[in-house]
């Protein structure tokens, strides 16, 4: 059996990204931080370290492959002997353009231009990579992989400006989409966000280095301190002289700053809930999703015995407390319970004998705890439900326990609409809310519960503690995208163009 085929029915996550200036072994405080962020791309993993050498140059050294963390630097001597440096980039991989299998695909990427070396990795989707990319291929470049992340390597490159900041402003103010990046020197760490802010991405410090991060839970690892966030629309430069002044380098890509636009499914259900994004904790952001939706959509036994609440874990645990203690507090009885155990040690592929049941894939994943569920209310909270394949199946095994009933919460409004800022849901039609033209109650009798809900686009937004409700991206709940979308070009139309394309270019 595929990995896929044992995945938990959710969004894809986006990528992880880390960077480090200023220390010695940088590769091993990357190597920790995308332990951290392995969640957000389990695909293929990279290091680049800008190692200076007794004759004043500097060189790249490269160590990358398909596989989690703990498999592609399987090795200590990888990052003892081949990835020596006092800087260094990371990325952990998920797939949101290019093909998954390719090893040309893997990040970060690295190429020497007419200003030295140049190494990025990137966080998001670029929504017009498609007409950037015929664009350069038309001007005579030769692109070596399907990533729209290569778009930005080769308008750096072309830049005729004569300071590479320059040329990174230039190249960033074409680009368009959802973009956090880290992008090494030869003598500098860099790291943007784009306007809207669609992606978390944070700036730390550890002893006298500084350090970016998708979340800082890869800060925590190293024992890192968090500064701030990098701002939308910001370009930070760290060097030699930030290490003396400790005054990081600011940049803005457009003189005017557009709307704030951050990805609230980072809250929902991507970053850990350990980590602190856009300012703000994920925990406490989760909890009070959690709390909204018992408020409004309370669950009551109805011979008066306690409410037993479980979540699908783990990324809904923490919602799934927010609930529990929401109906305790308006004098619902209710009990808080593991009853959905979840294996953490399958590995990325699991071969299944033979063509059995479709359950089992499931199975594997979950069991149930029978005597928590017996003859019990049950409200399992979830974050999301994507095609519903997973919610009817995990509602089939809860069935084998014979509670008295089986309660669905979900802690976001319905998906409708597909996403172009790097989130990669299934297509419209297999999103299971756009099947039903959003019909709750159709849905309802798809998974064969007692009762669905969830939360509105409102309802939601009410969870977002001390925050603009305007600053949040919800266009695959509402549809309204905060960026002109050529929507009849979708990932699969970009990777065929581009493999095609790409077959007929010279490769070097």
């Amino acid at each position: 059996m595929e990995e896929s085929t044992l995945n938990i029915d959710k969004p894809k996550s986006f990528c992880g990204i880390f960077g480090i200036f200023g220390t010695e072994n940088a590769a091993y405080a990357t190597y920790y931080g995308l332990h951290a962020l392995q969640h957000r791309g389990q695909e293929a993993s990279g290091i680049v370290t800008a190692q200076n050498l007794p004759d004043g140059k500097t060189v790249f050294n490269i160590h990358k492959d398909l596989g989690l963390v703990s498999e592609v630097f399987h090795n200590p001597a990888i990052l003892r002997d081949n990835l020596p440096g006092y800087a260094a980039i990371g990325h952990n991989r998920y797939s949101t353009t290019g093909a998954s299998e390719s090893m040309k695909n893997i990040q970060p990427f690295v190429v020497n231009y007419r200003m030295g070396h140049l190494g990025v990795a990137h966080n998001g989707n670029l929504t017009n990579a498609h007409i950037l990319r015929e664009r350069l291929v038309n001007e005579g470049s030769i692109f070596q992989t399907t990533s729209d992340t290569e778009v930005i390597l080769h308008l750096i490159a072309k830049s005729r400006l004569t300071d590479q900041i320059s040329q990174i402003k230039e190249a960033l103010q074409k680009i368009e989409g959802a973009y956090c990046l880290v992008i090494l020197t030869d003598d500098k760490l860099i790291a943007a966000r784009d306007p809207y802010g669609f992606r978390p991405l944070a700036l730390g410090k550890l002893n006298g280095s500084f350090v970016v991060a998708s979340e800082t839970c890869a800060f925590d690892i190293n024992s890192a301190e968090y500064i701030r966030d990098v701002k939308p629309g910001e370009i930070i430069v760290i060097d030699r002289e930030v290490l003396e002044t400790k005054e990081v380098k600011s940049y803005s890509i457009f003189d005017e700053p557009s709307s704030t636009k951050h990805c609230i499914f980072e809250y929902i259900y991507f970053s850990r809930p350990d980590s602190k994004i856009f300012g703000h904790s994920v925990d406490k952001i989760r909890r009070k999703l959690g709390k909204v939706l018992a408020k409004k959509h309370p669950v009551r036994d109805k011979d008066g015995e306690k409410v037993i609440v479980i979540s699908v874990p783990d990324s809904s645990n923490t919602a799934a407390l927010g609930y529990t203690n929401q109906l305790e507090k308006d004098g619902i009885r209710a009990r808080f319970e593991i009853g959905l155990i979840r294996s953490h040690y399958i590995g990325r592929t699991f071969i299944q004998p033979g063509q059995t049941k479709r359950e089992v894939g499931v199975k594997i994943k979950f069991n149930i705890v029978k005597g928590v569920l017996e003859n019990r209310t049950i409200v399992l909270i979830d974050d999301s439900i994507v095609r519903g394949t997973t919610s009817k199946l995990l509602v089939n095994l809860l069935k084998e326990a014979n509670p008295k009933a089986i309660h669905i919460r979900i802690s976001s409004p319905p998906i409708m609409h597909p996403c172009y800022y790097g989130m990669d849901f299934p297509s419209r039609e297999e999103l299971i809310a756009n099947r039903f033209n959003g019909d709750i109650e159709k849905v309802r009798e798809y998974l064969e519960v007692d009762s669905l809900e969830y939360l509105t686009t409102d309802e939601m937004l009410e969870a977002m503690v001390e925050q603009d409700p305007k600053d949040f991206c919800t266009a695959c709940f509402s549809g309204n995208y905060p960026t002109v979308i050529n929507k009849s070009f979708t990932k699969e139309v970009y990777e065929e163009k581009v493999t095609t394309e790409n077959d007929a270019n010279l490769t070097i």
